[in-house]
């Protein structure tokens, strides 16, 4: 029984630090930017104006009451408003039975929980080993800061 009590803990682990990396790598914090949407005037390449335009834009729709300042109350605003975006579209993707809720079984659904749990046992032995639980804790770091700032 605590061996049984042991592996769910550790498969709990895994499909929390994979769903949040998959949550993270698909883009849930914004819309995507793509060439086009930068390049406004469409004469193929993105001046520093264009991209300017972009971050302004991105700003006005944070500052709220427009005096060109975001406050921590308009951070957290934004926060939430992608955070019930995220999770209205994780229900919609896990939620096979339709109900508008997620059940233990939906979320860790056997074949995507085998799935999440093979990705971490990297060296395929069925367990996970110290050093493939930190491998994963520090890609999953990268991937929700979006590596070292500057790099992206």
């Amino acid at each position: 029984m605590k061996h049984t009590a042991i592996i769910a803990l550790i498969l709990a682990g895994a499909v929390s630090l994979t769903t949040g990396v998959a949550m993270a790598r698909d883009g849930a914090d914004r819309e995507p930017v793509t060439f086009e949407m930068l390049d406004t005037d469409g004469d193929g390449s993105i001046t520093r104006a264009e991209m300017d335009a972009q971050r302004t834009q991105r700003m006005a729709q944070a500052d709220t009451d427009g005096d060109g300042f975001l406050t921590a109350e308009e951070l957290s605003q934004r926060a939430a408003e992608r955070m019930k975006d995220r999770s209205a579209r994780m229900i919609e993707r896990l939620d096979t039975d339709n109900d508008g809720r997620l059940s233990m079984e939906e979320l860790s659904g056997s074949e995507r929980a085998d799935k999440r749990f093979a990705r971490v046992d990297a060296d395929g032995d069925g367990a996970i080993s110290k050093e493939e639980f930190e491998e994963v804790k520090a890609r999953f770091k990268g991937k929700r800061h979006g590596g070292k700032r500057g790099e992206n």
